[in-house]
């Protein structure tokens, strides 16, 4: 009977730890086939959402910082080696680059967080097993309701964003972009700010740009017009004009703002008193103002020291030279009965040509003799 009792013992001993075990196995397989699910899923969400989201920030920075390099990614000079040399240079260039790069990295940052986020969180609540069919339709809602009541909002950060990416203008270029003309002094999304010749700071929302005109892009164009005296020899102005872009075009600082040859073109406008001719010269991108003054300087300079007048200084031209050859001698004017008489006062010093011209003066007596 004692023999008996232990091999029970150790039977029923034996069949309680299968028991235990098998209920084991068949918890923790119970458990292993819900972590490999729902949890499981949601870890390869996460870690996948995250991985991506990094692969399109370093994306997304390799981008910003090419532009604020200066790379070659497109625009005018940008297609070009020796154009991205130059865009480098330029103090303007660098500082609109700058910006643009922060703008566009902040903004396919934020887009890409925002949408990558965005999945992970459906795809999650998707595994949980939530109903996503409400959220969905309220989502549809919403997404309405902002549409109509923010669409002018919507339209404004759109315009600029393909404003930005298709580089249209930047920091530090002149445009015109219908209701301001002026300088660009910030870019943004929603508004770009302009600051006018009069020192008015506009703010022009993005959406409400219809076109664009850039003046200091690529490259600009100085345009000066002349009219000349109608009968003046056309093919001697047009020399002189040409002799005054390239005396310009000498000056070690402004002449390093000229890209290539000038052009004069003849008869651009025909008056009754007046023959037009235009100057113009490639410049360097918003240098065609500067270029342009001293190209008039120059081209005033040339025609007054060949003799060949403006529209209608014919006389005024002829009196000053006059009075350039013999300063000291009285006009036919100052010889008739009203000068001597004391009639007409001494001339101003500050009157010019064509006063002279128009309203003749004695000069001013010198000193008797005894």
């Amino acid at each position: 009977m004692s023999a008996v009792m232990p091999a029970v013992l150790v039977a029923a001993t034996q069949d309680g730890t299968k028991a235990d075990d098998q209920e084991y196995g068949e918890w923790l397989g119970e458990w292993g086939a819900w972590f490999l699910g729902v949890p499981l899923r949601i870890v390869l969400i996460i870690v996948i959402s995250t991985i991506a989201l990094l692969v399109l920030r370093h994306v997304i920075s390799g981008v910003a910082r090419r532009v604020a390099e200066g790379e070659p990614t497109g625009g005018v000079l940008g297609r070009t080696e020796v154009g991205s040399v130059l865009l480098r240079a330029n103090p303007l260039a660098s500082a609109r680059r700058a910006q643009r790069a922060r703008t566009i990295g902040s903004v396919l940052r934020s887009t890409a967080s925002i949408v990558v986020g965005s999945l992970a969180a459906v795809l999650v609540l998707d595994a949980l097993g939530v109903n996503l069919a409400p959220f969905i339709a309220s989502a549809g809602i919403v997404g309405v309701a902002v549409g109509f009541g923010a669409q002018s909002l919507v339209k404004d950060f759109l315009s600029g964003l393909f404003m930005l990416l298709e580089d249209q203008y930047g920091v530090g270029d002149v445009v015109d972009v219908g209701v301001a003309t002026g300088t660009v002094e910030a870019v943004g999304l929603r508004v770009t700010r302009l600051r006018d010749k009069d020192g008015t700071l506009w703010y022009v929302p993005n959406g409400s740009m219809l076109r664009v005109g850039n003046s200091t892009q690529g490259f600009s164009t100085a345009v000066v017009e002349v009219d000349v005296d109608y009968f003046v020899d056309l093919d001697e102005a047009r020399a002189l004009l040409t002799e005054a872009a390239r005396s310009v075009a000498a000056d070690p600082v402004v002449g390093a703002y000229l890209q290539g040859e000038p052009t004069v073109t003849g008869a651009e406008k025909l008056a009754a008193d007046a023959v037009g001719l235009r100057l113009s010269v490639r410049t360097a991108p918003a240098m065609q103002w500067e270029v342009a003054r001293h190209l008039r300087v120059a081209v005033r300079r040339v025609l007054e020291e060949a003799d060949v007048p403006l529209a209608g200084q014919r006389d005024a031209l002829a009196a000053h030279r006059e009075r350039a050859v013999a300063p000291g001698a009285a006009t036919p004017e100052a010889a008739t009965p009203e000068a001597a008489d004391g009639d007409v006062p001494p001339r101003d010093p500050h009157d010019t040509p064509v006063h002279d011209a128009v309203e003749p003066r004695r000069p001013p007596a010198g000193p008797t003799t005894g």
